[in-house]
């Protein structure tokens, strides 16, 4: 059966299957314009972070099966809880007893599954949970006797209710199907096998750590780190990218390496001391790809921006966000990152700054990215702009049926002896022309002032806007243009009833398609800022999914797989779930999708301890 088959037994899943969001959609723009503006203010104004101060806190360890484990397998997924089709797709994959990956061997199923944010889309609640991240995975697993240990992280889309569901859902021990969680708060530590450590960091809201959760870490954490132990660290987004345009961006994570992980503050002497720890790899999520970055060595060649050989010495940062979420671009992702930039403003930073640079591997590739990228505003694309976000279409039609009827307004003004009707039926090309010139006038001179204060003060104007505004003027002047020459070839024995129907309706029409298509080429014609964003999201291309599978050997070496999945499930099968009180059903696919690796196996050596 396909997804609308299967909401309509809602009531024995114990949950609501869910549609991917529309993210151009009337509803789903305003909804996130507010959203931002109240986050702005909460971020600016109130960190509920500082509350957790008072909630239980301590180290949490894994496997939960057996403590004394000498290896572990553990799951990283983000940016899940959007559409069920893919968001069920991987959390099927991730609780596979054994998951098939093509042209490689099976691995087994994590013994600790790590949520890397964004777990529900669009805003945080506690309905959105249960249909969009609790009900599907419950689903996948249902149960497992070895209990594999769940822990998350909030992204941004899950600080939007101000962490309130969140801390309901993930912080009160729960069970989530056959996953148990433990942690009680917004971040954690856990402790692994081969004296490696998994370190989950709150850094939503702003650039500084919240004293609860410095002191967490600082009593928690690196008290018991010790020369030699290795550490990942999860974040909720990838500031090392964002620094390149942002020099401050990767500040907060910085501190936190320098004063957490390799040094700790002593009270006996009250001066700091070396822990022999290191950060061997930086994970996150947030974009909707997988994209590996990989530190420069000293006996690598320099000045290259070419991708580096493997070399289990190198230090890792990687992004992987295809947890179910639409698919994000890569090829805008800088070559090479010096971190942190030599133009940031922490006192005490590292110099020279580390280096690293992106690996040859990202999902998509460069290629494909672009091509994705372009769909929007191609007509013969499903991906297509009026196709995949209907409600817009209808939108800029709404427009331009405004604009023409304030255009025959203006029009008839002009000769108090016409009304709009007879004003649009008696408009010619000087007509239209002169209310382009003006309409262009009035809506382009105040980016001209705003361009002549930006020169004044040094900055760089924006031209986004204006081209904008310019592509919309476009959309309206076709729309009027056809509007007039429907009129001007109406009989006029004809109703003005009818002859205002018509108008409409071709206004509309073409105010749909033109008003969306130039608003698509307008995103492609944008290169940063959350319009370029919309050049994949407004697409929510959800066929292609992935998350990483870790393994720590009992050598303490660190491997990484990527895995993709090629495709979501749309076709489901029933099946019954013995259960007390009662039974209950969960969907299963019909045909489970096949993983395989993005690249081949990222090998991370554990820290060079003491004589090593």
């Amino acid at each position: 059966m396909n997804l609308d088959e299967l909401r309509t037994h809602a009531a024995a899943l114990r949950f609501t299957p869910q549609e991917p969001v529309r993210w151009l959609a009337p509803r789903e723009l305003a909804r996130t314009a507010v959203k931002v503006g109240l986050a702005a203010v909460f971020a600016g104004y109130s960190d509920k972070r500082e509350v957790q101060g008072a909630l239980e806190s301590g180290l949490l360890r894994a496997p939960l099966a057996d403590p004394d484990a000498e290896e572990i397998w553990i799951d990283f997924v983000a940016d899940l809880g959007d559409g069920f089709e893919a968001t069920y797709s991987v959390a099927s994959a991730l609780a596979a007893n054994r998951l098939s990956v093509a042209g490689a061997d099976s691995f087994p199923r994590g013994s600790l599954l790590v949520l890397g944010g964004d777990l529900v889309y669009p805003v945080a609640s506690t309905t959105a949970y249960e249909d969009r991240m609790k009900g599907p995975y419950r689903a996948a697993l249902p149960s497992a006797p070895d209990q594999p240990l769940m822990v998350a992280l909030p992204g941004n889309h899950d600080w939007y209710d101000g962490l309130t569901a969140f801390l309901r859902m993930f912080a009160q021990g729960r069970r989530i199907g056959g996953w148990r969680t433990r942690q009680t708060r917004s971040y954690f530590a856990v402790k692994l096998p081969q004296r490696w450590w998994l370190v989950g960091l709150d850094s939503q809201l702003g650039s500084y750590f919240d004293d609860p959760q410095r002191r967490y870490f600082e009593s928690v954490l690196s008290p018991q780190l010790q020369p030699g132990d290795s550490v990942i660290v999860c974040s909720a987004a990838p500031t090392w990218v964002k620094s390149d345009k942002e020099p401050n961006a990767f500040n907060s994570l910085h501190w936190f390496d320098r004063n957490i992980i390799r040094t700790r503050f002593d009270p006996d002497t009250g001066r700091r001391e070396d822990t022999g720890a290191s950060i061997r790899l930086w994970l996150t999520g947030d974009k909707h790809h997988y994209a590996r970055y990989a530190e420069r060595l000293p006996d690598d060649r320099p000045g290259s921006d070419d991708a580096l050989p493997p070399d289990p010495r190198r230090r890792q940062m990687v992004t992987c966000g295809l947890g179910g979420a639409f698919l994000a671009a890569t090829h805008w992702l800088p070559k090479a990152l010096p971190l942190p930039p030599a133009t940031s403003r922490m006192r005490e930073k590292d110099e020279p700054p580390s280096g690293f640079a992106l690996a040859q591997h990202t999902y998509p590739d460069a290629k494909e990215s672009r091509s994705l990228a372009r769909a929007i505003a191609r007509p013969w694309s499903p991906y297509w702009l009026p196709w995949r976000n209907r409600g817009f279409a209808v939108l800029a039609g709404m427009v331009q049926v405004m604009l023409v009827l304030l255009a025959s307004g203006a029009f008839a003004l002009a000769d108090g002896r016409r009304n709009p009707l007879d004003a649009l039926r008696r408009a010619g090309v000087d007509d239209l022309l002169g209310l382009l010139c003006t309409s262009a006038a009035f809506f382009v001179l105040p980016f001209l002032f705003g361009w002549a204060g930006r020169l004044r003060t040094g900055r760089r104007p924006s031209f986004g806007p204006v081209v904008a505004v310019l592509f919309q003027l476009a959309a309206a002047v076709a729309a009027l243009s056809v509007a007039v020459a429907v009129a001007r070839s109406v009989p006029l024995t004809w109703s003005r009833i009818w002859i205002l129907a018509i108008l409409l309706f071709f206004a509309a029409a073409l105010g749909a398609l033109l008003g969306s298509q130039f608003f698509a080429l307008w995103v492609l014609w944008t290169h940063s800022g959350q319009a370029a964003e919309w050049q994949m999201s407004g697409q929510s291309i959800d066929d292609r999914t992935g998350f990483v599978r870790m393994h720590i050997a009992p050598d303490g070496t660190l491997t990484l797989h990527p895995l993709a999945l090629d495709g979501t499930c749309r076709d489901w099968l029933l099946d019954e779930v013995a259960d007390t009180p009662a039974a209950w059903t969960r969907p299963v696919p019909r045909t489970p999708p096949t993983a395989r690796l993005i690249e081949e196996p990222v090998v991370i050596a554990p820290t060079r301890g003491p004589g090593a």
